[in-house]
């Protein structure tokens, strides 16, 4: 069998891989029939191979035919908790659970860049580690414990990608520096002082102050932060009142807040704690918070980011790769670049001439034929790093 040919056979193979994790979900840190196939397909591939990595991780080393440095690739394998809604022939089986954000791809994509480099690691002048995380759906995420286990002993560089629905299919993005948020969530409770609908004056209306609330805040942002900088603080969920003519003693708020630099972060937490102080003087009530840190913001690193889109120019075309604006949603592959430099990077996935869903949406879909080629990024990017 030819080159060629075997990369055709290579190309079908990682398809049929995304399908079948498509098909068999697994939730954050129960990756376990994922993680087998992975481990399996590895090892015979003829790469040295550990499993149970924190939880169901896997790695897999490439030791390169010449002596140079060690660069790792990861993929994460997680899906979420979400009933599927497409008509896939490969929709997932397994209730309530689904791969709407595009992690069996990535699983699928790296097992096939690691094959692919086997075929030629005499050529390589280095090793390449590959990192399939468990759990980056969840906080705190599996690249810690990955770290803390030591995948990313002896490596000099770390990349990774994100298929993006969102885009183009066959569309490459990037960018230096802060390339995606740090997620952080709160939780507000208000306990004020309930009583009849009628005699406001006699109560402390939870539901008036959460509203104010809501409302102040948004002047954290507009007041607060530097008009050039990015921050966000969005309330998802605000639950109060048990009947029309009551006034709610209790209000229960939960939200986010995103942002891209630690002194926005800290301001965004800081003027949040100060506006709740100053509401409780002002109505009288009592309001507790918690604030949980997230997932810090991926800053990507300038050398590789300028690999990262050398090869990306090679392989997709100089049309279809660009710089990106940095996007306010979160990864935990933040963690591998506070340790090593590395880049991580979108590859865009929407499928032409269907609806576009989002990513963590019922119907979220990608467009397979861009999996091979993400794969050849993968390849690309060790041959050249490693010369």
């Amino acid at each position: 069998m030819g080159m060629i040919e075997t990369r055709q056979s290579i190309a079908e193979e990682i398809i049929e891989f995304r399908r079948e994790f498509h098909k068999y979900p697994e939730l954050s840190f129960h990756e376990k029939r994922t993680s087998k196939i992975v481990a399996d397909y590895l090892r015979s591939c003829g790469l040295y191979v550990q499993e149970h990595v924190n939880g169901f991780g896997v790695t897999a080393d490439l030791i390169g035919g010449g002596k140079g440095p060690t660069i790792a690739f990861r993929a994460d394998m997680d899906a979420l908790p979400i009933q599927e809604e497409t008509d896939l022939p490969f929709a997932s089986v397994v209730p309530g659970v689904m791969h709407a954000c595009g992690h069996d791809g990535h699983t699928a994509i790296l097992m096939g860049a690691a094959k692919l480099l086997t075929l030629e690691k005499e050529k390589l002048k280095g090793n390449v580690r590959f990192i399939f995380q468990p759990a980056e759906e969840v906080n705190p995420g599996g690249a810690i414990g990955m770290i803390q286990a030591g995948v990313l002993n002896g490596v000099e560089a770390i990349f990774g990608l994100h298929l993006w629905s969102e885009l183009p299919s066959g569309t490459f993005q990037t960018c230096c520096g802060p390339m995606m948020a740090a997620t952080d969530r709160f939780m507000i409770e208000i306990e004020g002082k309930g009583g009849h609908g009628g005699m406001p004056h006699k109560t402390i209306d939870s539901i008036v102050l959460a509203s104010h609330l809501v409302m102040a805040s948004q002047q954290i942002i507009s007041r607060s932060i530097d008009p050039l900088e990015s921050g966000v603080i969005t309330f998802g969920e605000l639950k109060s009142g048990t009947a029309f003519n009551i006034i709610a003693n209790k209000a229960v708020l939960e939200g986010t807040t995103r942002s891209f630099t630690p002194e926005v972060r800290n301001t965004l937490q800081q003027k949040l704690e100060e506006l709740i102080e100053g509401l409780e003087k002002i109505y009288g009530a009592s309001i507790k918070l918690d604030y949980q840190c997230g997932y810090p913001s991926v800053v990507n690193h300038e050398k590789e980011v300028k690999i990262s889109l050398e090869v990306a120019n090679q392989l997709f075309g100089f049309d279809s790769t660009g710089i990106m604006k940095p996007n306010m949603v979160g990864e935990d592959f933040a963690y591998y670049l506070k340790e090593v430099p590395g880049a991580f990077c979108f590859v865009g996935a929407g499928a032409p001439n269907k609806p576009i869903y989002p990513h963590h949406h019922p119907r979220f879909r990608i467009d397979e034929s861009v999996l091979p080629k993400a794969a050849q990024w993968f390849c690309q990017l060790a041959r050249k790093y490693l010369e």
